[in-house]
């Protein structure tokens, strides 16, 4: 069995995670991490797990007690731990903060979004998780950056759930406000691009493509609605041939014929994707479950990926479609 601990285990991402490690036929969940929680039972803040696990939130660390600590802790809190921490040697670690996305000499993070870095995570000691809005924008254009099409203006507009914001309150998640309204923010300076920039060019290495990037919040609880537009010569059946080739042998990506619904992923590892043209225009479209393919469904698949497990291990999830 696989050992686990989390560390700040009282968020959405934690919730989720939790839920899929404890059903997981080849994990045992040690300890969750939680200062402002210790000694309350997981249930009394994650309340859908009543019936399937009467642990308690600790305030202890026994690191050298597990094989893989995953980190849902807020962005910059992470990079502080390990830096203040001694980490044991054989220690595997899964970040699902933005702390090491970006790829630099002074860590040993890989990327992990396994229709990029499959083979590259299965080999990681250490995995950084892709954002959500990194993730399903990047599948909406991996299999053109292959083929080095990007070179055209990308023009990118994404709705996500409240849950992306986070369990803390604000002004901008709270009901009231959230409730049968929609809004932008940070438009085209979302925090996601940098990573979104550093996946295209590796595999496309002029990629120097504008990436117009309105990221929306929407009135609903979960999940990424992105679409995604720009010119290319190639024609429909081309392109589908790209896509269809490229996800092929990946176990949670489909390219279907119809425009996707985001029902159709909510609670599932899923991403959807359709490829139209319309004019000269190439639209894609991509839906993910923001907490399960956007955080904590991918960083199970990546430990998967880790332990030479097979991938959907854990992660055969099924939507309501209702």
């Amino acid at each position: 069995m696989i050992k686990t601990g989390i560390i700040g285990g009282a968020g959405y991402t934690a919730g989720e995670l939790i839920r899929l490690l404890i059903n997981h036929p080849e994990v045992e969940l040690v300890f969750v991490n939680s200062s402002s929680n210790a000694g309350n039972r997981l249930t009394q803040v994650h309340e859908g797990l009543h019936g399937e696990t009467d642990m308690t939130f600790t305030n202890n660390l026994p690191l050298d007690e597990i094989d893989v600590l995953f980190f849902c802790t807020a962005h910059g809190d992470t990079r502080k731990f390990l830096e203040t921490h001694n980490i044991p040697e054989d220690l595997k670690i899964i970040d699902l903060s933005q702390d090491f996305r970006i790829a630099a000499p002074t860590h040993e993070f890989v990327y992990g979004l396994p229709e990029l870095n499959r083979r590259a995570i299965c080999n990681a000691k250490y995995v950084a998780n892709p954002g959500c809005f990194a993730t399903c924008i990047q599948l909406a254009l991996l299999p053109l950056a292959k083929h080095l099409k990007l070179n055209a203006p990308i023009h990118v507009h994404a709705i996500t759930g409240s849950t992306g914001a986070g369990v803390k309150p604000s002004t901008t998640s709270h009901f009231s406000w959230r409730n049968n309204n929609i809004s932008i923010y940070k438009p085209f300076e979302h925090q996601h691009l940098a990573e979104i920039r550093q996946s295209f060019t590796q595999l496309q290495n002029n990629f120097a493509a504008e990436i117009n990037f309105i990221p929306v919040r929407g009135d609903f609880t979960r999940g990424i609605f992105a679409t995604v537009y720009l010119d290319l010569d190639n024609d429909l059946t081309e392109l589908q041939h790209i896509y269809n080739e490229y996800y092929d042998d990946h176990s949670f990506t489909f390219v279907i014929e119809e425009t996707p619904d985001l029902k159709q992923v909510i609670n599932t590892n899923k991403c959807l994707l359709h490829i139209d043209r319309i004019g000269n225009k190439t639209l894609i479209t991509s839906v993910i479950d923001n907490l399960l393919k956007g955080a904590s469904g991918q960083a199970v698949h990546n430990m998967n990926l880790m332990y030479n497990l097979l991938e959907t291990i854990g992660l055969n999830l099924k939507a309501s479609g209702f």
